[in-house]
């Protein structure tokens, strides 16, 4: 059976595109997308191509914004069992007043709602259930622009190919695929240009940002592709020629669906279809020509020297202090489209969508079966390099972090260079450059990663509901990234602050404390980031970081004697990698120590005489070193595999 939309032949087939427009030798190259889901890749006999047409309907289409208040589950409806389709070959505008539902809409069909939205109704492509598929199948260009600024356009664009792209095309072609993209877009000239903040000068402009996002949703060839309002921001020469750009794509058989906000009388001319939302209903759907004589049916004449879009939206749009006579009018004119000769034609195509699903017995739907992506190991190397090129970037942050260690390890040893550390007050100050050495990559490494996952996210959640990659992947390439700051800083440290300081002269009391203070400060970020992703917000996690601290410094054994410790507090000590550090270098400054002078003791005060005497003073144990570095290797997994299943968890609810 062949669908509604020229369904693509039974079986398997490699997808190719052609462009005679690259230059060089390669004419024809593959542009494959890639496969969300192992479920996708089974169970199945038919595909869509990258060149066949779609078209997507929906029926009774209900979205409910979900909240809880008071502990109740609150529902708010948004669309309100709304219909319609779409054919092949369309440039549809979705327009509405603010809070109409159009954005829901659209985040619905391109299966892109999030976890607080309840969808009931059906959404079909091709007579075949909506699913995982449509992320490979569509493309997705949001309204705003989350770009990486410190990244150029040809970096961006080559991460984003090699990401999405089948890893049978050669780097060469991915380079001629990426030029051609840019140049349809006006950006080759920008091509070694960063990015950039909003904040930056002499980079990419808002437009260019804006047709960068658009270009990057080209790279994979979609047959459906979504924008959220593409030409806010843009003057209206880029409007013009991005709309005008989008024109071109429907003609070979493309679907664009584009929420749009007032747009001017010339681009407005160039969509072809319109579907105008209202109060959570379908105030009109069908050719934009047509939307004129249906508002003119119902008294509402345009001048010929006015904008069209201005007055669908002006007769759409709630008006202050007159809300409940608009919302009359918007039910009248809801009212008479429903039974209208313009939704008659496209519940003719919804219905044929539903009995091609009703006689199919096809339970899921393949798309692009002979795609290869890369390995998720390719995916971690890709996105570290990514990460990592934004402290190529701004090496200062770095080095300001670096020379804080090397000042800050000055300072401790000066202060106790000349120490005679074989002494009873000697005893008192190498406990202290523990304390310093201990403290130093505990709090300040810290509370510097805090921010590092929340800083992303919003990208992080934009590509993840892609397809893009999952998050384990993206975890493991954030830590990647930052794992050469977490033994360059303590190995700065250690080697400024250790030989002025007084410590052991051993190679190997030296190379261990070094082992160890590295340790220390990668379990201490460990638990920066797993309170990083427990929690919403950078305040909201320091407020539970601080006292957790508190507990873990008053356990490391300087302050309190660990023997003393209550009952009810004592296992606390075994969850406190501070206690292991300290203990650890304790044991590596004291153990076989037989020589500690007794001079100047206060009479009545006993003498300390060994490295013994020492460690039990702090109830340390000097056969415990490998138990410390075990503990602490532990406590390190403990908190990347906690971070990871918050990240996980916050993931469920997008």
């Amino acid at each position: 059976m062949v669908s509604y939309g020229e369904m693509s032949r039974e079986g398997t087939s490699t997808m190719f595109f052609t462009n005679s427009e690259i230059a060089g030798s390669l004419d024809e190259y593959e542009a494959l997308s890639s496969s969300d889901s192992m479920e996708e890749r089974q169970l199945s006999h038919s595909t869509i191509s990258p060149n066949s047409e779609v078209t997507l309907a929906w029926d009774n289409l209900s979205v409910h914004a979900l909240s809880k208040i008071g502990g109740r589950q609150q529902q708010k409806m948004i669309l309100n069992e709304v219909s319609g389709a779409v054919k092949a070959g369309s440039l549809v505008a979705i327009m509405g007043s603010s809070g109409a539902g159009k954005s829901t809409l659209m985040s619905a069909l391109a299966y892109r709602s999030t976890a607080d939205k309840k969808i009931d109704g059906k959404i079909l492509i091709n007579g075949r259930q909506l699913g995982n598929y449509m992320r490979i199948l569509s493309g997705y260009m949001y309204q705003e622009d989350l770009l990486l600024p410190y990244l150029t356009v040809s970096e961006h664009m080559n991460i984003m190919a090699n990401l999405k792209l089948d890893r049978r095309i050669t780097q060469l072609e991915k380079k001629i695929l990426i030029k051609k993209v840019l140049r349809q877009l006006g950006l080759l000239k920008c091509i070694d240009s960063r990015i950039g903040g909003n904040d930056d000068d002499k980079l990419l402009s808002g437009g260019e940002k804006k047709r960068l996002a658009f270009a990057t949703e080209l790279l994979t060839d979609p047959q459906i592709l979504f924008c959220d309002e593409p030409t806010t921001g843009l003057d209206s020469y880029s409007a013009h020629k991005l709309v005008t750009m989008m024109n071109e794509m429907v003609m070979t058989g493309k679907t664009i669906l584009c929420t749009i906000h007032q747009p001017s009388s010339d681009i407005f001319v160039m969509f072809s279809q319109l579907i105008l939302v209202a109060d959570g209903r379908i105030a009109y759907m069908g050719s934009t020509n047509n939307a004129l004589k249906f508002f003119e049916s119902l008294g509402y004449t345009c001048p010929s020297s006015y904008n069209p879009a201005d007055l669908y939206i002006k007769v759409l749009s709630p008006t202050s202090g007159y809300r409940d006579n608009c919302k009359k009018t918007i039910k009248r004119i809801c009212d008479q489209f429903a039974v209208s000769d313009y939704a008659k034609e496209v519940d003719i195509v919804v219905q044929y969508e539903l009995h091609l699903e009703r006689f199919t017995t096809l339970k899921k739907l393949e798309v692009r079966n002979n795609f290869e992506e890369i390995s998720w190991v390719s995916k971690i190397a890709w996105l570290t390099y990514r990460w990592s090129l934004e402290i190529l970037r701004n090496p200062s942050l770095e080095a300001t972090r670096i020379l804080q260690r090397i000042f800050i390890g000055l300072i401790v040893g000066f202060c106790y260079i000349g120490t005679e550390t074989l002494t009873q007050n000697g005893i008192q100050s190498v406990e202290g450059i523990i304390f310093m050495f201990v403290s130093e990559n505990t709090f300040n490494p810290m509370y510097a990663v805090l921010h590092e996952f929340p800083l992303y996210l919003p990208l992080f959640l934009r590509e993840y509901k892609s397809g893009l990659y999952h998050p384990f992947t993206y975890y493991v390439s954030r830590i990647l990234s930052m794992l050469p700051g977490f033994l360059l800083q303590p190995f700065t440290f250690v080697i400024t602050a250790y030989w002025l300081a007084g410590l052991r002269t051993t190679g190997y009391a030296f190379l261990m404390t070094l082992s160890v203070i590295i340790l220390t400060m990668n379990v201490s970020s460990a638990c920066g980031i797993m309170f990083s992703n427990a929690f919403d917000s950078v305040p909201t996690a320091l407020a539970y970081l601080v006292p957790f601290d508190y507990v873990h410094m008053i356990t490391s054994g300087v302050f309190l004697k660990l023997g003393s410790l209550p009952t009810a507090m004592a296992w606390v000590k075994y969850l406190s990698w501070l206690m292991y550090s300290t203990e650890a270098l304790n044991i590596l400054q004291w153990k076989g120590v037989l020589n500690i002078t007794c001079g100047n003791v206060t009479e009545g005060v006993s003498c300390i005489k060994n490295g013994t005497d020492v460690l039990a003073k702090y109830d340390f144990t000097e056969d415990d070193l490998i138990i410390d570095v075990c503990g602490m290797l532990l406590l390190l997994v403990f908190f990347y595999i906690l971070g990871y299943i918050f990240l996980w968890r916050r993931v469920r609810h997008y």
